[in-house]
């Protein structure tokens, strides 16, 4: 009897836990994962690990309004810890393992051509959410950052203009962004007219910190007797150092002005600002912007993440553009499927945070506005100059010579490298 009472509680385990494994699946079916790949450790979590948040913090919302196909949305939190081959190592994991119907992360350009392969080889989707180099589209990535001619051909045309400026420092950090930008950015002085000799270009590692000597050669090339400015491309916690070191030496942006490229809100937010003050950013989207949709966004940030100090920035608003594109185009396609949605999402429209709407183009790139921000003592940017209208993304630039001729049309031409002199499409197509 004792035997048969155990045999029957063994059987009533056996199908509890049978049924619990099931219930688990079926609530794991029941979802649409979103991968989130970015780092929360080394020299880019400085820049990143809010990017996160503000992933967690849109499917908490899109959840809030019935999820998405009739699913909630589960966010799969992945740290690849500022290691470019770790970026794909998760990327794969992410795809293969978890299953995700797309990705959003990324910063920098080396992590994102880690990624770049594995996206393409397993159809997965990657929504990149900050300013890069261009020359580069591709079927698998959305690139919702800025491309040259939306951030860097406008912040030099700026300081040509609005500034005055005649020499020219081109400082980054050694990977591919700045020394691409840098190269389109030196092709296009020269056709401006300016000389090899007013053109200075430094590259330092990620995480740079010594400035001493790099900052006091800059100082002596701005002692010419030519207005001169600096344009950065340095990247993550090397931006610290780099800033304190020009108030060290006593260079304001009155003497040499710096545009910088990366540098927002959250990199200020832990800096003594003061010394930066009129020193310039160049980006598509500032917390200060005067627009309801800004004031929205930047009050439904607050509540999420507990904090009323917490700043925004560009790259969160390409986020916030490219995670409402995702999922405009996955009810446009009613479904998730990669080809479905890449289908889908060209000529989608959304609002953007400065006021205005942001489309996807063909080349996979978005309608930007172009913003040139003053950096103030409190750490937010006063707005000294705006584009009158929305600027298109180029993935190709027209001042390189291999570029020129090049056009990405993912929907005409279903290429990301035609060739329109030769006709040909060079690369991944489909």
């Amino acid at each position: 009897m004792n035997s048969r009472k155990q045999i029957s509680t063994l059987r009533c385990i056996v199908g509890a836990v049978a049924l619990g494994m099931m219930s688990q699946w079926v609530q794991a079916a029941d979802t649409i994962k979103v991968g989130i790949l970015h780092s929360l450790s080394g020299t880019m979590a400085i820049s990143e690990t809010t990017l996160k948040d503000t992933m967690l913090m849109l499917i908490d919302e899109q959840n809030k309004k019935g999820g998405l196909l009739g699913k909630k949305l589960e966010a799969v939190v992945v740290d690849p810890a500022s290691n470019w081959p770790l970026f794909a190592e998760k990327t794969r994991e992410l795809i293969s393992k978890d299953k995700v119907a797309a990705i959003f992360g990324c910063w920098t350009s080396v992590s994102r051509k880690s990624v770049l392969p594995v996206v393409e080889e397993l159809n997965g989707l990657l929504f990149y959410p900050v300013q890069y180099e261009g020359e580069e589209s591709s079927k698998n990535v959305f690139y919702t950052g800025a491309a040259p001619n939306q951030q860097a051909i406008p912040a030099v045309d700026y300081l040509m203009k609005d500034v005055g400026a005649k020499r020219w420092v081109l400082a980054g950090t050694d990977y591919v962004y700045p020394r691409t930008t840098n190269k389109i950015l030196e092709a296009y002085l020269k056709a401006k007219g300016v000389k090899s000799e007013d053109i200075m270009i430094n590259y330092t590692p990620f995480g740079h910190s010594d400035w001493q000597s790099i900052v006091s050669d800059i100082k002596k090339f701005g002692s010419q007797g030519k207005k001169t400015a600096v344009v950065s491309t340095i990247n993550g916690d090397a931006n610290v150092p780099f800033y304190k070191e020009l108030a060290n030496q006593g260079i304001s942006a009155a003497d040499i002005p710096v545009v910088a490229f990366s540098v927002g809100e959250e990199e200020l937010s832990g800096i003594d600002t003061k010394p930066l003050v009129g020193h310039l950013a160049a980006w598509n989207y500032f917390m200060s912007v005067d627009a309801k949709e800004n004031d929205a966004f930047i009050k439904q940030w607050h509540a999420f993440i507990k904090d009323k100090k917490r700043v925004t920035n560009d790259p969160m608003e390409a986020h916030y553009i490219g995670f409402n594109m995702w999922v405009k185009a996955v009810e446009k396609a009613k479904s998730t499927d990669t080809n479905k949605v890449v289908d889908a999402i060209v000529g989608v429209k959304v609002p953007n945070l400065t006021g205005g709407t942001a489309e996807m183009l063909p080349n996979h790139h978005i309608t930007k506005p172009v913003l040139i921000g003053e950096i103030q003592d409190d750490g937010q940017f006063e707005v000294v100059s705006k584009t009158d209208k929305l600027v298109p993304g180029d993935a190709w630039s027209d001042f390189l010579p291999g570029s020129k001729d090049i056009e990405a049309d993912w929907v005409k031409l279903k290429c990301g490298n035609y060739n329109t002199k030769t006709k040909k499409c060079s690369g991944q197509n489909f």
